[in-house]
């Protein structure tokens, strides 16, 4: 058996720019002896119908005076190369190593450019092959960098093995390695190291964009009592239908301010030439890079659904000590997402196979089979620890709910803040992983405007025998540190 499609649930939408009878009572025949029996108050069948709370828990709103949000990160402290080559035959006692992962693709392009080989002469280094060796091969070997940029590209290094019997290589000029620092040595009465190292910093940066919603209602229709005693989500309630109209206006704008910061993506691509006729570039949209690109784009992304098993959950493990290690991890999930974490870590009780009842040795004191069964769980431990928290956004069969193939089961968000060169204020700051960055100034704040103009209702604006309530804010969100995020999705 299943849940039958027919009755289901409805998505017609509540909100229309114009009053319906079939959103108010209206056939009220005083000829008809049978007059309907009438509730006042309407029912809030749906409960809370807004989606808007989750960047209020993870985030932080800051101001920002500028059309353009720039901040660095911190790159890595120790250099590794995994793309490296060799023509070097069996047994030799040195060889000329090149090192292909210099060549960087450009931001937005294909192109690559060239860096220099952050390796010098003196420094010792752990080579390894990326496939296991077949003996008597050697799969690994240490050695000294003797020379550096001997070749015309300047992405060679001549190294020494210490390995007296030299480097086993059974496929000379197609096997790749992996090549690290470890230390480095020098002999008496010598100059020091050549050269250094300059820190490697990542700058991103994203625009605010602009975000604006309107309710409109004529003075003749304010003047008409309501039948029906409404009530919205922030405890706005009487018998005026324009007021409900107004509040639920400000409700989805809300909800809008935080949707946006999550789906909006940058309009064209940076180097991808000129936009097609007719797109957003091409008219002139900037777009903004919301939090779901973000970690699509320099984040992690878990594909085919959700982690259902502790194996599964050992591969996001392994992926988050490869990049900041956070100790603490939020993860934002829909139900489905949920209950396979329910299930999972239900099914490691040692008892479960004997029946519900049994699953008490989770609990504490007399957590017996008569009490009520929890059989959900708020989060575990494993290597880090990770918080379940249901997302509303998720689930919502307006919003993101239902998408199937298209849907996003979970967010996982590192807890705390985290340190970045600030370009705007000129000095580190501790912000917060993610928050949302508003235009203000000393004469001007867009973080959240709302005016009235017209003739009606109190405002004396303009001759329009209408009252018109405005809405607008200028936002763009900061996801820093997005490598140590996760996107669970289809």
């Amino acid at each position: 058996m299943a849940v039958l499609a027919t009755p289901g649930f409805d998505l017609t939408p509540s909100a229309q720019q114009v009053p319906l009878s079939t959103n108010y009572i209206t056939n009220f025949d005083f000829l008809n002896q049978y007059l309907p029996d009438t509730y006042e108050k309407e029912f809030e069948r749906y409960g809370n119908r807004t989606v808007s709370s989750f960047l209020r828990m993870v985030g932080a709103e800051m101001p920002s005076n500028s059309d353009l949000i720039k901040w660095a990160e911190q790159g890595r402290l120790h250099t590794k190369y995994t793309d490296v080559t060799t023509p070097t035959v069996a047994a030799a006692g040195t060889a000329t190593f090149t090192v292909n992962d210099v060549l960087v693709p450009a931001l937005g392009s294909t192109a690559t450019t060239l860096e220099a080989v952050a390796i010098r002469v003196g420094q010792t280094i752990l080579i390894t092959r990326n496939v296991t060796a077949v003996a008597p091969d050697t799969n690994s070997i240490k050695a000294i960098v003797t020379a550096v940029g001997s070749g015309t590209t300047n992405r060679e290094i001549t190294v020494a093995f210490y390995d007296a019997a030299g480097f086993t290589n059974s496929a000379p000029g197609t096997d790749k390695f992996t090549v690290f620092v470890y230390g480095s040595e020098f002999k008496k009465g010598t100059e020091g190291m050549v050269g250094s190292l300059e820190s490697d910093d990542y700058i991103f940066e994203n625009n605010p964009i602009i975000i604006k919603d309107k309710y409109a209602v004529s003075g003749s229709d304010m003047a008409q009592i309501g039948w029906v005693e409404v009530t919205t989500e922030n405890g706005a309630n009487g018998y005026l239908w324009y007021l409900k109209s107004e509040h639920e206006t400000r409700l989805r704008f809300d909800d809008h301010l935080e949707t946006a910061m999550i789906e909006a993506v940058p309009a064209g691509i940076p180097g991808s030439g000129t936009p097609i006729a007719g797109s957003a570039a091409a008219l002139g949209f900037k777009g903004s890079e919301g939090i779901f690109y973000a970690v699509n784009n320099r984040g992690n992304v878990w594909g085919g659904g959700s982690p259902t098993t502790l194996t599964q959950w050992d591969t996001v493990v392994s992926r988050l000590d490869k990049q900041g290690a956070i100790e603490e991890n939020v993860v934002f999930v829909n139900r489905d997402f949920s209950f396979d974490i329910d299930d999972m870590l239900a099914g490691l009780n040692g008892y479960s196979s004997t029946g519900a009842s049994n699953f008490a040795s989770f609990g504490l004191f007399d957590n017996d089979k008569d009490m009520a069964l929890n059989l959900g769980f708020t989060g575990f431990r494993r290597g880090y620890d990770f918080y379940k928290s249901d997302w509303k956004y998720l689930n919502d069969p307006t919003m993101r709910g239902g998408l199937g193939s298209e849907a996003v089961n979970g967010l996982l968000v590192p807890a705390g803040s985290t340190s970045v060169y600030d370009q705007v204020m000129g000095k580190n700051a501790k912000r917060p992983f993610l928050h949302v960055r508003y235009r203000a100034s000393e004469t001007e704040d867009r973080r959240y405007k709302t005016w009235i103009t017209g003739s009606a209702g109190g405002a004396q604006t303009s001759s329009l025998d209408a009252m018109e309530v405005h809405f607008l804010s200028e936002r763009a969100v900061c996801t820093l540190g997005a490598n140590n995020f996760f996107l669970f999705q289809d």
